[in-house]
Order: C-alpha cells, then structure tokens, then sequence
C-alpha cells in the first residue's frame, strides 16, 4: 500500500521550530524524532549529526539548515494523551533541542527520471515562524543541496554529510577569483593541490579529446612536485641543479628584472644610488656603454645620455640651486667634457659639434675662477649649453625619440659585465661615483657566485635566451603545444634571490597576459599560478618603510596580481599552512577557501575573520578535520561544504609525507620489505661545496 504525500512529510518530521533570528533558528526535537540513525528516508542515514542538514518549510520551498550543536534541557513532561495519563505526576523530562545556521533556499525545479529535482539558492527570502515544521531531507533532497550550482564540472570529493555524494566545482568559479587552501602539515593540503591541477586537466581532457588549452604554473620552494605530473605529457620543470633530461636548467635572466627589484637586491640608497641604479638599466637596456658598439654609435649613445641626465639635472634646480649643488653640476661638466673627444671616423660636421660643447664648457671654466667664484649657472647659459648637445646628437644621427628616457623596466637583454659598466659611467657623469661602491659590489657578487649565476646569466654554449622563447617555456606556447604544467623548484634557488627570482617569474606572467589581452581585443588567456608554502612568497611587510627588502618586493608582486589578475585571465591557487603570517591584502582577495585542519588559535581566528558566511558550527570542525577531510566555502560552492577529496595514487602525490622513522630505525617496512638509508657524506660535501 502506497503511503500518501502528507503521511510521508509527516514522516520526515522531526520537531518545531522554537525560536527564530536572523542569524540562528533553535529546534525543539519530537520525541519520536531519531536518536542515532534515521530510516525514514530511505536509506539508513546517521541523525542527529552536527554540521548534517535539515529542511523547514517555507513559501518558495524549504529553508535548508545546517546543525551547529544539539542539547538536552529538562523541561515538563509533554502534554497528556489520553485520560489515563491525568493521574500522573509532572516531572522533569528531557527535550532535545538543536541549533540551526539557515543556509539558503531548495525550491523545485523539475521532474525528471521519476523524481523531483530540486535547486539549492544561497541567502535566506522569508524566515519561518515559531511551530514550523522542521523535515529531513530525503536522499535525493541531500543530493540536490550538496551538487547544486551550474557548470559543475570537476569531481573533487565526496560530502561524508550526505551519505557520499559527489563534490563538483566550477573551474571558472575556483580559480578566476582566487583560491586558498590552507592546513597544519600533514593534513592532507599538498594532495589538495595537486588534485586540483589534475583532475581539472583530466576533466577538459575529457571533454576535448585531446590536451587541453590550459596553463598552470607552480612555484613550489621545497621541491615537492617535481615527479607528481610527469606523466602528464610535455610537463615542463625547472630547477637550480637538474639530474636528467627531463628537468631543465632554471633561468630568470638579469634583464627580466625591473628597477624595483634591482633597487631591493641592491639595497640601494634613495638619494644618490638608487637615480643612478635606474639610469644604468635606461642606458644599458639601450645599448649604451655597450663595449660591441661602433665609435659612431657609442658616441651617439653617449651624447643621448648627457642630454638626458642634463634635463634631470635642470629639473632638479642643480644649476642654479643653493650650495652645493651648483659647484657638483660644474664639476660634472668637467668630467663630461673628458668624454666628448674628436675622431677621425667622425666627419666635420660631427666634430665641430663635439668642439663647440667642449668650448662651451671652457668658457663656463673660465668664468669661475678666482678666490671666490660662483658657481650659479642662470638659464639662458644652461639652454644654450643643452642646445649644443641636441645638435650634436642629431649630426650623430640622433633624433627626438632617442632623447626621450625609455622605461627602465622594458626587458631588453643586457649582460652583467655590460651593466656595471653602464653603473660606473653613468655614476661618473652624475658625479656620485663614490657612493655607489656598497651597491657595485653586490651586483659583483651576484654575477661571479656560481650558485646565482646559472640562475641569472647565459649558460656558455647554450642556446641565447629571448624574451618570446622565456615565455614560450614558462608560461605556455601556443596552445599549450609544449604543455600544460610547468613546476618551477626553487628549492636550492639562494636565499639573497629567491624571493626576486618569483617575483619576476610571477609579474612576468601578469604583464604578458596584459598585453595579450591589449592585443586581442579584451580576450583572456586564462593562466592559474600555484605558490605553496605562499607565506614564502606573501609575507605580511610593514609599508612605512622607505626601504623595501626583496621580501616586501615579492609580496607586493602578488598583491597586484591578487587585485587585478582576474581581469587579464590570471587565477591565484595558494596553500599554506600558516595563514596568520600571510599577506592581508591577497587574503581579503581569495573568494573561495579550502580549509584543512587548522589547529593554531591564531590562524582559527583569523579564518573565522576572512569567511563572510555564518559557518560558526562548521569551523568548528577545523581542529579535529582528519587528513583529505576538507570544508570548501566561498564562491567556488554554492554552500559550505564537507568535502572528503578524492584519493590520490601514490605516484601523483607531492613528496611531502611524513619521516618514516620506525621504517628506518628496524630497516623494515609493514609489508616487510628491507629498508636502508646509507649516507655518503663525502659526496654530499663535494656537491654543497661544488667541488
């Protein structure tokens, strides 16, 4: 015999509603309701279980709830039910009672394969009243709030909250707004990563037949995913010391750095190293001080840069400013005049030009003698004077666009011997020679350190670097032909740049997709750039320093791409496991999170801060989530979620499990298979020290 509708709803009943705010709906349990194990729909499913779900009627369908905590208060016993109970005496009695996060709305959306479909809504329309009916939520009413959304294209895991049903997400949804797992070690957050990657690639794959369109870039700073995607075709990796073929040489090339980053590894001085620092990239990246140059050529080149630095210095007030500044422009001229020399390869027209600026600054020489010379210069004097250098830049076959100063951060290539050369010229004409010798130093260092050094200059006999061909390796050819993945180790990458060598690779990767995108009529190349262990790399600074470390560089870096990445196509996937230490302002810009188990009070704090849903109860559950156990939230889900992630073989995880300790000490596995760790310190002592 069939049951009918309302005798089914009934139920389903499991108790009234008792009170109702917005945040909070208390429910007072029926004494029939479950206490362990619910039948009634239809399969055996474990109640009452905090974080489960349940439904309460309303206009537009049912308010779905999430159980934040469940507990026991004596109260009267309940109301008689027949004339033989009036003979009782009232006593204490326990009621059930349970509190409610309200989530959103399941409304009806059609019927299909003999069942209705319902759709899950986030945000709550109209709250119930007090004696409202409270249901739980048959097998399929579960599995339509736990799958609900649009575009759900990638399985990640199960929901152990509703008997198993599956986890999809959205990629445009978890990685075009930001995505942040965070966890303690160990639990289960690198496997997360991973996973993502690949069971995304797996699912386009799928659709496509083919390889897919995609592009993926880790920066991993412990060396963990080196074997994890190598079998995925055409996996690109980079590291410091590769072993075979498969893993390639890392090079981030001095001319890909910007100013900012020469400034920070230079640590050089605002006032007088820092204009010089930036003057030597124009010039170099211009070719001047170029040692290949032609007589002619280089003289033109050097001529630009008198003009140049001439403008800067008029800008300034150095001519006619106060003591000492009239005096050092003086003593400049002098030493430019050492520089503009006549030539035999130069025709007349060239060397009278050349002869003209050098008498000029004879007469200003001889104007300022005896005992107490002054040294202003007025303006007529020094326009006359840069007059004389416009002429002879143009007889040298200059003209107005050369004068202009180009970008110091354009990446044209320059080598290191090349750009110390344009430091100590352009120094020498700006008069500050002798306060540039702390950052001279520095840049010597790195180009004669054979640790930093293959990092950042030419390998001998290899193939010149271009800045197309570095896109091409580390960001994606075109259409992903040579690969999908690219794992960048900067395990061994030395401490004084490895925070420089990311912050170029990713600002690298941000400025090429917004000139994509400037070429392409608004179209997105759509890249997603994976830190872990992102408190590396994203490290909360202090901003009212004058001087910024390489540290406070790198994080700044991904602080634009955390606030503007999403509109050139670039997502951001950091894990880390102490998010408390992490930047606030790319924190602020993650729309989804995938919380592990997190048992630090602070970093608790924090996450209950940075997630705008009322998720009090399910947080809760951050201490004691076990290891694959994860809470998705965020935009990427259409509500808080437990999620059990999928499993992962043993080759495709991150090597980052735990010491085997036992193993070792008894020399045997549990499948008792021999374990042996022998060392050879010697060898090692030969590779650390490059011998």
């Amino acid at each position: 015999m069939s049951i009918s509708p309302l005798a089914y709803a009934d139920s389903l009943r499991i108790g009234t509603v008792d009170f109702v705010s917005p945040s909070e709906i208390k429910v007072l349990l029926d004494i029939e309701a479950p206490e362990g194990t619910a039948l009634n729909t239809g399969t055996p499913r474990a109640f009452p279980k905090v974080n489960g779900y349940v439904l309460i009627a309303s206009d537009n369908g049912y308010l779905v709830g999430q159980i934040e905590w469940i507990t026991i208060e004596r109260s009267q016993y309940p109301k008689r039910k027949g004339m033989q109970d009036f003979g009782l005496v009232d006593l204490p009695y326990p009621l059930r009672k349970m509190s409610l996060n309200p989530l959103g709305c399941l409304t009806y959306d059609k019927e299909e394969y003999d069942r209705i479909h319902y759709k899950f809504h986030r945000g709550v329309e109209s709250y119930p009243t007090v004696g409202t009916p409270v249901l739980l939520p048959t097998q399929d009413q579960l599995k339509d709030i736990v799958e609900s959304g649009d575009n759900r294209r990638v399985c990640i895991g199960t929901s152990p909250l509703a008997n198993g049903a599956k986890v999809m997400i959205d990629p445009d949804r978890l990685f075009g707004r930001h995505l942040a797992v965070l966890g303690n070690t160990g639990s289960g957050k690198s496997c997360s990563v991973a996973g993502l990657i690949r069971w995304s690639l797996d699912a386009a794959e799928k659709v496509k037949g083919s390889q897919p369109n995609a592009r993926f870039i880790v920066l991993d700073p412990n060396g963990e995913y080196s074997e994890t995607f190598k079998d995925k075709e055409n996996v690109r990796i980079f590291s410091v010391e590769p072993k075979d073929e498969v893993i390639k040489q890392l090079q981030v090339p001095l001319w890909l750095w910007n100013s900012s980053e020469w400034v920070s590894f230079t640590q050089a001085s605002p006032k007088t190293q820092r204009p010089a620092l930036i003057q030597a990239l124009r010039s170099v990246r211009e070719g001047i001080f170029n040692a290949e140059l032609s007589t002619h050529h280089a003289m033109k080149r050097y001529l630009q840069t008198l003009v140049n630095i001439t403008e800067i210095e008029i800008r300034s007030g150095a001519p006619w400013g106060r003591f000492p500044n009239p005096k050092n422009f003086f003593e400049r001229l002098k030493v430019w005049r050492d520089g503009i020399e006549n030539s035999t390869v130069f025709d007349d027209r060239q060397n009278n030009s050349l002869e003209a600026i050098r008498d000029k600054i004879s007469e200003f020489e001889n104007t300022r003698t005896g005992t107490y010379p002054r040294y202003e210069f007025n303006k007529i004097e020094i326009d006359k004077f840069l007059q004389l250098l416009k002429v002879a830049h143009t007889a040298f076959g200059g003209s107005e666009m050369d004068i202009l100063p180009i970008d110091a951060d354009i990446p044209r290539p320059f080598s290191g011997e090349n750009f110390l050369k344009s430091i100590e010229g352009n120094a020498e004409l700006l008069g500050v020679s002798e306060y540039i010798d702390t950052m001279q130093m520095r840049i010597k260092t790195l180009l004669s350190d054979t640790r930093m050094k293959v990092l950042t200059s030419q390998i001998d006999g290899s193939k010149e670097m271009t800045l197309d061909g570095w896109l091409s390796d580390y960001i994606g050819d075109n259409n992903a032909s040579n690969g999908t993945v690219t794992v960048i180790d900067l395990s061994l990458v030395p401490a004084e740049i490895a925070h420089i060598i990311a912050a170029t690779i990713a600002r690298m990767t941000l400025e090429s997709l917004q000139r994509y995108r400037r070429m392409n009529q608004g179209q997105v190349l759509p890249t997603v750039l994976v830190m872990e262990e992102a408190h590396t790399f994203v490290k909360r600074y202090k901003d009212d320093t004058e001087y910024h470390n390489s540290s406070s560089i790198c994080c700044q870096v991904f602080e634009k791409i955390a606030r503007e990445g999403r509109k050139f196509g670039l997502g951001m996937m950091l894990s880390s496991q102490r998010p408390s230490e992490l930047s606030p302002t790319v924190l602020s810009q993650c729309n989804s999170f995938l919380l592990h188990r997190i048992s630090n009070e602070r970093d608790q704090e924090l996450i209950h801060k940075l997630v705008p849903d009322n998720l009090r109860g399910l947080l809760r559950d951050l201490p004691s989530l076990p290891s694959r156990n994860a809470i998705l939230l965020g935009w990427a889900s259409e509500l808080p979620v437990l999620v059990q992630m999928n499993h992962l073989s043993a080759e495709h995880r991150p090597r980052s499990d735990d010491p085997d300790y036992w193993n070792v000490w008894t020399g045997q596995d549990q499948n008792g298979n021999t374990v042996t760790r022998s060392v050879d310190w010697k060898e090692i002592a030969d590779d650390w020290q490059q011998i």
